[in-house]
């Protein structure tokens, strides 16, 4: 497991001219590409400065027709997102012995290296990436830079910048979750459940860079024969993505399955939704399967910001989100369990959603003997 999360600092991107087997990605299982968002797959764009219900039912067909939109008019300032692709780009700039100070291993969930989720792949991916606690900025970096300094001193700056207004941002993007559920401003204010999940949202990051969780995609000497980041879901509620003007990110659209590329739109943030918000939805709004390709002749940079619930929380399917004459889909869970259901099904063709389907007389003991076996 080592080798694979440190492989991201042993591996010399720039100093290839073809994609090594050890990065070769032939064994997914692939769909077509859509050239280009457009017509019956332009990715949806949903602007929050309308204030409108308008708005409101954007965000519910986006969720349930693709599980991911494109939010514009949010309100995150242009300038500051800059600012954080600047910073993104000088960290991975480091000398590598620096960067591996933080490789992720011996007990870290945090630091830098391949996602998490790399070691069920058989295949290494053509990113590097660095995830970390959206509160705990300044514990962290110290890894980086143990001494302080200017550079670290700016750094923590503006990601804690960032980190305050993607927070706020993710109260407002949950409570135009919550109205395209059917709940009004009182049903939300006054919702014990839906209160508690605002109240107690928490918040990861991951930095790529892809060549071509923070990331950095490097360029990519044969961008068709590798991946930035394999196919998969999130696990969490929803998550925001700050792309560079590169695009890379992909959507899986249903009905005939085929990938679809975000468009990378100055100031826009992806909004993608995972699997507990799946769950919290009873299935309405839907997570989607998303990916990020490599390009050869710009590296890319991204910033996932995930949403999710505390660790303790039993997430199960919000009484809105049961329509008439249903009933919940979906046990309750907490995150870690779920992520142990999760885990048995990387890498195969299954469904952890699929795992957590309720039938009428199971309840959370069943859900202990799935994790179990």
């Amino acid at each position: 497991m080592a080798s694979v999360q440190n492989a991201a600092a042993t591996f010399d991107f720039l100093a290839v001219n073809c994609v090594p087997e050890s990065h070769v990605w032939t064994e997914q299982k692939d769909y077509p590409v859509v050239p280009e968002s457009a017509g019956n797959d332009a990715v949806p764009v949903v602007d929050m400065a309308d204030g409108t219900d308008g708005a409101i039912a954007a965000v519910a067909r986006a969720a349930e027709e693709w599980g991911g939109f494109l939010l514009v008019g949010h309100g995150v300032p242009i300038e500051l997102l800059a600012l954080v692709e600047e910073q993104i780009k000088c960290l991975f700039a480091r000398p590598v012995p620096e960067k591996e100070r933080a490789a992720r291993g011996g007990g870290f969930k945090n630091g830098y290296g391949v996602p998490p989720y790399a070691i069920y792949f058989s295949k290494l991916m053509w990113s590097e990436g660095y995830t970390f606690s959206a509160a705990d900025v300044r514990s962290e970096f110290r890894r980086i830079w143990p001494d302080g300094g200017n550079d670290y001193l700016r750094f923590c700056d503006v990601m804690e910048e960032f980190h305050k207004e993607m927070r706020a941002l993710g109260d407002k993007v949950l409570d135009m979750f919550y109205k395209a559920l059917g709940l009004s401003a009182d049903q939300i204010a006054g919702g014990e459940v839906e209160r508690q999940i605002r109240d107690t949202l928490t918040a990861t990051m991951h930095l790529n860079m892809l060549r071509a969780t923070i990331a950095r995609y490097p360029k990519c000497p044969e961008p068709e024969r590798a991946i930035g980041l394999a196919a998969h879901t999130d696990s969490g509620f929803f998550a925001f993505i700050m792309q560079s003007l590169v695009p890379g990110l992909q959507l899986l659209r249903r009905g005939p399955e085929r990938w679809v590329t975000v468009p990378a739109l100055p100031g826009a943030l992806a909004v993608v939704i995972g699997d507990l918000f799946h769950v919290l939805t009873n299935g309405r709004f839907h997570s989607v399967l998303h990916r990020a390709v490599v390009n050869q002749d710009r590296e890319r940079v991204s910033v996932p910001y995930f949403l999710g619930p505390p660790k303790d929380m039993k997430v199960a399917p919000l009484d809105a989100a049961i329509l008439q004459g249903s009933k919940a889909a979906f046990r309750a869970v907490t995150w870690p369990e779920y992520m142990v259901v999760r885990e048995k099904t990387f890498g195969k063709d299954a469904s952890a959603l699929a795992m957590l389907r309720a039938t009428e007389d199971e309840g959370d003991a069943e859900l202990v003997q799935d994790m179990n076996n």
